[in-house]
């Protein structure tokens, strides 16, 4: 618990054999009441790791996407009791030490949603983010940052932290399950006024870091660019889009 609030911890999985128990021996478990994993369809041994982890898994009987992934992992989550909930990868690529910071921020009432930024600092090129997802990344949030009135570092890590209210009232079940739901995700908690913070992470790219290719990466950036301005023509009252729709499907 932290200032009376319970802590869970969800991994989103897909083939996270060889850095599962790596990223859950660091998780801070002074704060921490819960982990658990959601398994994408996995390929390899991450439920056989994550069962001699002790850890409950939820595996989905086909591939759904990481979107879909998410959304196991919070509705989990939620039926748990969570208070504050943690996305953390189980590739390594994110520093579980942060967990306690992040959570921090969340328990404080300062933040809805803290995101852990691999841009602050300068960390993103240090930890081997290849060049050519550094420059993407820059200029889709520079296109965001305008287009949704934020300042924000960054809109694409897959670090995140959220309270109970913001997972149990966004349309969640209206977005993609797809890689696009990380940006649906945060576009929709602008624009029903949660707050966002973030704080500098340190990441990793190694051979087992989760990653899409380029291809599937130009096609992210499409649906980035789609979702901002969808969030502008929402504001505008030009036309309604089911996923700022507050009576939109929810976990």
């Amino acid at each position: 618990m932290l200032e009376g609030k319970k802590v869970i911890v969800v991994m989103p999985a897909y083939n996270a054999e060889k850095t599962l128990k790596k990223t859950y021996d660091e998780i801070p478990g002074d704060i921490v009441d819960e982990i658990f994993v959601t398994d994408d369809y996995s390929t390899d041994g991450t439920a056989e790791v994550a069962k001699a982890l002790g850890l409950d898994i939820y595996v989905h009987e086909k591939n759904k996407g990481y979107g879909a992934n998410q959304k196991t992992c919070y509705k989990e989550a939620l039926k748990k009791g969570a208070d504050i909930i943690i996305m953390l990868h189980p590739d390594y690529q994110y520093p579980p030490k942060l967990i306690t910071a992040m959570a921090g921020l969340i328990a404080s009432g300062m933040f809805d949603i803290v995101l852990g930024s691999r841009v602050l600092g300068g960390m993103a090129l240090k930890g081997g983010m290849p060049l050519y997802k550094y420059i993407f990344n820059r200029l889709l949030t520079f296109i965001e940052n305008i287009l949704l009135g934020q300042k924000l570092s960054e809109y694409h890590t897959g670090y995140r932290a959220f309270s109970k209210k913001v997972l149990l009232n966004l349309p969640l079940l209206e977005n993609s399950d797809d890689f696009i739901f990380d940006n649906q995700i945060l576009a929709q908690a602008i624009y029903f006024g949660y707050r966002i913070g973030e704080i500098t992470s340190p990441s990793q790219y190694t051979g087992e870091s989760s990653s899409i290719g380029f291809r599937r990466s130009i096609g992210y950036g499409f649906g980035v660019l789609s979702t901002a301005l969808k969030f502008v023509l929402q504001k505008l009252g030009v036309v309604k889009f089911r996923i700022f729709n507050q009576n939109g499907k929810k976990l």
